[in-house]
């Protein structure tokens, strides 16, 4: 089987109510996917420079790979059992749940004292903070997966199937009074944050699962159909587009996962075709690309201080590049594939791994500070390792069969991976694996 990915995993979401208390933590910006509409990945907060270990973990009865938001004292993340939760951030505490018709495999945004977020019913979800009541939901055309012939090379060639790749479903950002986020109809939604009236959708070519980006009165965001879109927030017009690569070998090595972001006029993202691009924010000019050699760049870049921090998928490669040029300044190299998006606090930068390890890299040596490992991870890695450490796919897709994929995914996720992407509030980091688990580390 040629697999140029590494898992899916489906998602959690938990979520934060606006009660406040003493044990509140202090003001951040963890509200939403990414830290900020731009979507930079930088939060702030002290983070966690040094170790201690778990200070709360919830246990769902699905995977969670989405990313959970943080205010106002309370955690909201959903799960692939269908449910929202609201945890308190103090002590993992449930709060309330908030049960949907199907996986809920978006990180939710909290904005005016709602949860906004996304299920695989095809059904969009605005929740009071507080109670977990329903405030309004609005149905889209329906969700779906990626799906192709051939995929990844699998049998037999006539086939269609859904990718087992495409774990996340798209986040929403929320600014100016409206929501917006992507759908597996191909569509980009804008609705009223209040009411959830649509203020307008935009098609395009296909599966639409990265979360948008929004700066200077644009909505930035990839889709499945290989084009990168400049929206009009207003309007929802188009702007301009700009074409990713193709995919000459016919195996699906095409569309845009990674969520853009935007710093200093310029927008930063991964795409399957191996490439992470740089494109001005105004024109859709390509600025640089890096090559990452037949890897997917499946994270969400982090951008600071002149530097944009990605990862790579099989090689499993940390990248530090220079924002203007794409020059490299630092690489780190690692075990297993990495989907999970980078996040900064201060001088410290933080990801998840496929075998179900956090991991710090300190930012001013280059190296890494340490990393923690899932409660799954330790008890079933081994058994889906070579030796080495390195993945051992020939014993998990046992098959070139397109079945054999979909079941071989389902057997790595018993690794605990992390597919979440981290949010760091105050001193602590916020985490999902397909253990179950919701982690509170300190």
């Amino acid at each position: 089987m040629k697999l140029r990915s590494s898992l899916y995993v489906p998602v959690l979401c938990l979520c934060l109510s606006p009660s406040i208390s003493a044990k509140d933590p202090a003001p951040n910006n963890a509200t939403m996917f990414r830290g900020n509409p731009n979507h930079t990945g930088v939060y702030v907060a002290a983070g966690v420079p040094k170790l201690n270990g778990v200070k709360w973990r919830f246990h769902t009865n699905g995977y969670v790979i989405s990313s959970p938001a943080i205010a106002n004292g309370v955690a909201c993340a959903g799960s692939t059992d269908g449910n929202l939760y609201a945890l308190d951030f103090e002590t993992g505490a449930q709060k309330w749940k908030f049960k949907t018709g199907a996986r809920v495999t978006s990180s939710p945004a909290v904005e005016g004292g709602t949860v906004y977020f996304g299920s695989y019913d095809g059904r969009f979800y605005a929740v009071d903070a507080a109670s977990g009541q329903l405030k309004w939901e609005f149905a889209t055309l329906g969700e779906r997966p990626f799906a192709a012939k051939h995929l990844h090379g699998s049998l037999p060639e006539g086939e269609t199937m859904p990718d087992p790749f495409d774990c996340y479903l798209s986040s929403p950002v929320v600014s100016g009074g409206a929501v917006y986020f992507g759908s597996g109809d191909g569509n980009v939604y804008a609705l009223d944050a209040a009411s959830g009236k649509l203020n307008w959708k935009f098609q395009t070519g296909d599966v639409v699962h990265a979360a948008p980006a929004l700066a200077d009165g644009t909505v930035f965001v990839g889709s499945w159909d290989s084009y990168f879109y400049a929206i009009d927030a207003a309007t929802g017009e188009e702007e301009w587009k700009f074409k990713t690569g193709e995919d000459h070998e016919v195996y699906n090595q095409v569309g845009i996962q990674s969520s853009a972001a935007v710093a200093d006029g310029i927008v930063y993202f991964g795409c399957r075709d191996s490439n992470l691009y740089a494109v001005d924010a105004h024109t859709g000019e390509k600025k640089w690309a890096y090559n990452n050699k037949g890897s997917w760049v499946i994270t969400s870049p982090a951008v600071k201080d002149g530097r944009v921090y990605f990862a790579t998928s099989d090689t499993a490669l940390f990248h530090a590049v220079d924002a203007r040029t794409g020059a490299d300044v630092f690489s780190l190299k690692f075990t297993w594939p990495i989907f999970s998006s980078p996040a900064i606090a201060g001088d410290v930068l933080y990801f998840g791994s496929h075998d179900g390890k956090l991991h710090a890299i300190d930012l001013k040596t280059q190296k890494a500070a340490w990393e923690f490992q899932t409660e799954g991870s330790r008890q079933n890695l081994t058994a889906l390792s070579k030796p080495d450490g390195a993945p051992n796919y020939a014993a998990v897709f046992t098959e070139n069969f397109f079945e054999n994929m979909v079941m071989g995914v389902n057997k790595l996720y018993a690794a605990g991976m992390i597919l979440s992407s981290p949010v760091i509030a105050d001193n602590v980091i916020c985490v999902g694996s397909t253990d179950g688990n919701l982690y509170a580390i300190h």
